[in-house]
């Protein structure tokens, strides 16, 4: 989970997925219905089964067994495009903003530039951020000539947009991946209808809604996600 289990007793959303913590973790469990009882706190269960955690859930979807990245890049989709995100924690404290060098492409075709057929190995120089290992950029930063600061330091040599609208930026490019997740995909690969879909990616991007900082959700999985062939890329997406 992205929480440990008594600070969930905090928290105003849950999305639960990958674990039944009703039956599985019921002492842990029970910050999650203080949540709901204290805070009024939402709380959404995505599961191939009718558990007893989706019992008490405020929304349940069930979902086609082994399609959870297709339901999480609708979310990371959704939220991107209603503009439901924590701006300035992507520019201040990830790589949001950090340009990509030029000649990196998206995989069109399955496949991210730099491929070579014959070795069936990936020549990842294009993947790099724009200016390193060269003289353009700085520790904090620059943009059209214009110094900008961060609360955190930033790799030297690294160039950076912090308005993150430069096409080659991480958040951009994130943009551009999850944008074939539309509500008409998720629903056709996880069968989760597309009203629900989108009932549920409104209730849990809510929290972000006009830009409102003053709000926490959390995520609850557990080896439902992570022992998966592809658990690591559950976890990260």
């Amino acid at each position: 989970m992205t929480n440990g289990w008594i600070d969930i007793k905090n928290t105003d959303m849950m999305l639960i997925m990958g674990g039944n913590p009703a039956e599985n973790h019921p002492c842990g469990f029970k910050w999650a219905i203080e949540a709901k009882r204290n805070r009024n706190a939402k709380m959404i269960v995505v599961d191939p089964r009718f558990t007893r955690t989706a019992a008490t859930a405020d929304q349940f979807l069930q979902i086609r067994a082994g399609a959870d990245i297709a339901f999480l890049g609708g979310m990371i989709h959704y939220a991107i495009e209603n503009n439901r995100i924590a701006r300035d924690y992507l520019v201040n404290y990830t790589n949001a903003s950090f340009i990509i060098k030029e000649g990196f492409k998206l995989p069109e075709d399955g496949l991210y530039s730099g491929f070579d057929p014959a070795t069936k190995t990936y020549d990842q120089s294009t993947w790099n951020y724009e200016g390193s290992g060269g003289g353009s950029g700085n520790s904090s930063g620059t943009k059209l000539g214009t110094q900008v600061t961060s609360p955190v330091p930033l790799p030297a040599n690294v160039t950076h947009d912090p308005t993150l609208q430069n096409p080659r930026c991480v958040f951009q490019l994130l943009r551009q991946q999850y944008s074939r997740y539309t509500p008409e995909v998720v629903e056709r690969i996880t069968g989760i209808p597309r009203d629900q879909f989108l009932k549920a990616a409104d209730l849990f991007t809510s929290i972000r809604k006009d830009g409102d900082m003053k709000k926490a959700a959390t995520i609850i999985y557990a080896v439902g996600w992570t022992q998966h062939t592809f658990g690591t890329q559950i976890i990260r997406a």
